[in-house]
């Protein structure tokens, strides 16, 4: 597992967490409950936001409280408080009691958890060398600034919005079986956009840098030690320039190489998603749809080409969703998803495990706040690289008319995550094996399986890299949670290419 070596802070560790589980989980199993657990939750959030050098805002929040979840005769009951004493623990346990005995008469799905080892006073601390709740606001303001300023001062830029997103997440579990975890785990989002406005023809164009989010703290954003800032900050605006004189796309069957900046997201929508068991058998469906990639096909369908392997992975270093155990008091692993093509494997909480016939869940339970119920969430998702080490060069010299994608921009996909479309930030043409200028209005389009089957090549672990999201909803009420996708360069053929130009002109 992952650690720090300053730990977790000691104003966490100092909250009566063990007299909370004691007077939590003694009331509760008092109260006739078979089981029961208590999370003590806490999240730290600041969001800076600079547009053109200026400060617009910059928001400091904390959010901390308990939760007990009991089960009574195969029904859950839940209930939270913000209050963090003995008593109010023994209450919360109490009102949940109350909750699922109300509810058990209307419960025909007898809830079951898959078995788990006890884990005792264990600690998990994610992998950061700066907690970014250590460095002053006006500090975040003044590199945003500077980072800003660079841009501003190049030709051809206009206006530049600069902005970063940081997360510090600690949680205290202990369980009726004995487990007892603490962990804490902090993550960065930091992105610049800067804008080109054609003020004679009414338009713009913009770009943003293609830093990805990352569980790592204020490294992450200073310096060049983890992302070259200086160099995509010195690079970008000459690429915007280029990206306003570029011809429209010509829409049709097309090969296109794709940057793990691009591709993460096509993997988060039609391959995370599609793969949430609770999703495929149709808990989301009266909100966020289900999957076509449902428990009959398991072992049986191909989800894509032989070169693709999928694996969900709860420990990966740096990843959005890696984690010490879920908030079901289960150990992080690793599982494949899709293996040589075939669909092999969902995701999976301690519930929906015993409901595929499994002895052990696979660690996807989450909740974002102390005042929500965990869910089956999604681990790091992620595209496994060749044997071959390909490079992405290696990978265009393949093709003799095509594009090359780089970075994420919108997305469209159904609700069974099977009909998708996707743009991005820059797209390259490439002729004759080589990149030839950028062009502009590119969508890709595809049904998911077409698409997978289409990928002919993987670049090598040289061009894996992690991308990710901090937003990704679910349920009701909605929750967010922050996820990483791996993935290297690949290769598509054939996949049909949209002008969105000329898309919005036909709406």
């Amino acid at each position: 597992m992952s650690s720090h070596p300053t730990g977790v802070d000691e104003d966490f560790l100092a909250l009566p967490r063990y007299r909370l589980a004691d007077a939590a989980l003694s009331a509760a199993m008092a109260g006739g409950a078979s089981y029961a657990d208590l999370r003590v939750h806490a999240i730290t959030t600041e969001i800076v936001q600079l547009r053109d050098g200026e400060l617009e805002s910059a928001v400091l929040d904390r959010d901390i409280g308990l939760a007990v979840r009991v089960l009574v005769d195969g029904t859950w009951g839940f209930a939270s408080h913000a209050g963090l004493t003995p008593d109010i623990a023994a209450e919360s346990a109490r009102h949940a009691v109350g909750v699922a005995v109300t509810l058990a008469a209307l419960n025909a799905d007898r809830v079951e958890l898959a078995d788990e080892p006890v884990y005792r006073d264990a600690t998990w601390v994610s992998d950061y060398l700066i907690d970014p709740f250590t460095i002053p606001t006006a500090e975040k303001v003044a590199l945003l600034g500077e980072y800003s300023g660079r841009l501003l001062a190049s030709d051809g830029v206009d206006h530049v919005s600069a902005m970063v997103n940081t997360v510090k997440e600690q949680m205290y579990y202990a369980d009726s079986f004995g487990s007892s975890i603490t962990q804490q785990r902090v993550r960065t989002m930091p992105a610049l956009e800067a804008v080109a406005v054609d003020a004679a023809a009414g338009s713009f164009e913009s770009m943003r840098t293609l830093a990805p989010p990352t569980g790592r703290g204020w490294e992450a954003v200073a310096g060049d030690d983890v992302w070259s800032w200086s160099t995509e900050l010195a690079e970008l605006p000459v690429l915007l320039a280029e990206k306003t004189k570029s011809p429209s796309v010509i829409a049709g069957p097309t090969d296109l190489v794709i940057d793990p900046t691009n591709l993460w997201l096509t993997i988060h929508e039609s391959i995370g998603h599609a793969t949430e068991y609770d999703r495929a058998i149709g808990y989301e469906a009266a909100y966020a749809g289900t999957s076509f990639a449902t428990p009959d096909k398991l072992n049986r369908m191909r989800y894509g080409s032989p070169v693709m392997n999928v694996t969900a992975d709860r420990t990966v270093e740096h990843g959005l969703a890696t984690i010490g155990y879920d908030a079901e008091g289960v150990a992080a692993q690793q599982w494949d998803l899709v293996r040589d093509g075939m669909f092999v494997g969902y995701q999976l909480d301690r519930v929906f495990a015993r409901k595929l016939g499994l002895d052990r869940s696979n660690g996807c339970s989450y909740a974002d706040s102390a005042h929500h119920v965990p869910i089956q969430r999604m681990p790091n998702v992620s595209l496994q690289p060749g044997t071959d080490n390909l490079s992405t060069v290696d990978l265009i010299n393949r093709v003799q008319d095509g594009i090359y994608v780089v970075g994420d921009k919108s997305w469209s996909i159904d609700m069974q995550r099977y009909n998708f479309q996707f743009t991005g930030q820059r797209f390259f043409r490439i002729r004759n094996g080589r990149l030839d200028g950028q062009v502009r209005d590119v969508a890709y389009q595809a049904v998911t399986t077409d698409f997978w089957n289409s990928m002919e090549a993987v670049g090598g672990p040289s061009t894996w890299r992690l991308g990710g999201a901090f937003n990704c909803g679910k349920a009701q009420p909605g929750q967010v949670a922050a996820v990483s996708h791996g993935c290297p360069s690949a290769l598509f053929r054939g996949v049909n290419v949209l002008n969105t130009r000329e898309e919005s002109g036909r709406s």
